[in-house]
């Protein structure tokens, strides 16, 4: 079972049909996304590619068995003098000729040449798996950067609704006390005004959820005709510490295991070019068929022949102008050349891997401030409220308030979401992002 297969499998005991829901889960975005997505489906192809050429078929260690037939027709004029001193001429003589054959041909020794290069096709199978596992974590990463950009903006627009809800109450109020001559039309106008921005805010919201939407259909690669919403809620899931995490990123991080197959495929080259060094023996086999129809100048007017022929056979490149040589060496510095990258990939990982966790500690302590944050500014706005029910606040005061809670809030929604961004992100540089439920 391919990678994709088994991260859908994994998503789709947790889900059902998206066009049977009116909100599209993060396990059914995972699933339709590994599905229908162009690149994943270009990766899985390029992994079907290598698994083919793993085949025996593919290998060099089968036989060759080929099949010829052929046939010839002569007339000829023919002067013949035989060895009792008589002598013929014949004018337009007929022969004709019939072969058939099935030859066998089979490489009993190469210097371990297609050994090497039947290990080097495996090598590159898993190597491609591994290009594929990057392409789709990398998918997941965009589909989750669409998806939570959609639920930020879902939960932003609650929040202005729930905003310009207090507002219009604010108005109506207004309009009562000015109608009754409690205050001045200047209240309600505020009011008036407040609701218009409130309002705006709103309509502005509304165009960029509905842009997010269609970004992250485009992720899922497919259309939806009826609309949908998605899941708000975030589930912070890294249960590591940062030492035992680490040490998962230096032995599942993507990019180092496919360093690591390029170092193992760079040396099996090696041994493949040394194979030219050595000879090699093959084994032949026949079975023919012929039949000769002659002319009368000939002792035998019909003959037929079958038969069976076998052989071995050696060949041995002694020298090549020392193309083998050259291939070996840079074959070599290829190898070195891996080795390097690896070591470079391990201090690139020490570096993106420092950076993930602090962003991602960051990042939580901010949404955890800021849902604190939240509670004193809903305190701070209720008491507000209650004072401007009594009079003893004017209404530039409660919009204070007011904005006050929905800056907050806002921040709120957009800290949460970068934390757990932030968190799967590090969760890929350390190889589990495929290992958890989001």
């Amino acid at each position: 079972m391919s990678i994709k297969s088994k991260v859908i499998v994994l998503f789709l005991l947790c889900c059902i049909s998206v066009q049977a829901q009116e909100v599209l889960t993060k396990e059914q975005a995972v699933a339709v996304a590994l599905e229908n997505n162009y690149g994943v489906k270009i990766a899985e192809n390029a992994v079907e590619v290598a698994e083919n050429n793993t085949s025996i078929l593919n290998s060099g260690f089968l036989p060759t068995v080929t099949g010829s037939a052929g046939a010839t027709y002569n007339i000829d004029n023919t002067e013949a003098e035989f060895s009792n001193g008589e002598s013929t001429t014949l004018n337009g003589a007929e022969s004709s000729r019939y072969n058939a054959s099935v030859n066998v041909n089979y490489t009993l020794f190469d210097g371990l040449g297609r050994r090497y290069n039947y290990k080097r096709l495996k090598e590159q199978y898993q190597l491609s798996e591994l290009q594929a596992r990057e392409t789709i974590e990398n998918t997941i990463l965009q589909l989750f950067s669409v998806y939570y950009n959609v639920a930020q903006l879902t939960d932003n627009l609650n929040t202005l609704e729930e905003t310009i809800n207090i507002t219009k109450d604010r108005l109506v109020r207004a309009e009562y006390q000015f109608e009754y001559g409690q205050n001045t039309k200047l209240e309600v106008l505020n009011a008036e005004v407040d609701i218009n921005n409130d309002s705006i805010n709103i309509i502005n919201t509304k165009q960029l959820l509905k842009n997010a939407k269609r970004d992250l259909k485009l992720v899922l690669g497919e259309t939806y005709t009826n609309d949908f919403d998605v899941e708000t809620d975030v589930q912070f899931v890294l249960q590591f510490q940062k030492d035992s995490l680490f040490q998962k990123a230096k032995s599942r991080n993507v990019a180092l295991l496919q360093t690591e197959k390029n170092i193992a495929i760079s040396k099996l080259d090696i041994s493949s070019g040394k194979s030219a060094y050595l000879p090699t023996i093959g084994l032949v086999g026949t079975y023919g068929w012929n039949k000769s129809n002659n002319n009368a100048a000939s002792f035998v007017a019909v003959s037929t022949n079958t038969g069976l022929s076998g052989g071995l056979n050696l060949s041995w490149n002694l020298f090549d102008g020392g193309t083998t040589i050259n291939r070996v060496r840079n074959a070599k510095i290829n190898l070195e050349t891996q080795q390097l990258q690896k070591e470079s990939i391990l201090l690139t990982i020490e570096r993106d891997f420092n950076n993930a966790w602090d962003e991602y500690l960051n990042k939580l302590e901010i949404y955890n401030i800021q849902e604190k944050n939240i509670l004193t500014a809903k305190n701070n706005f209720e008491r507000t409220q209650e004072k401007f029910k009594i009079g003893q606040v004017n209404s530039i005061e409660f919009r204070q308030a007011q904005l006050n809670l929905l800056n907050a809030e806002l921040s709120r929604n957009q800290a949460k979401y970068d934390a757990k961004l932030a968190e799967l992100n590090l969760l890929q540089i350390s190889g589990e992002l495929l290992n958890v439920q989001f």
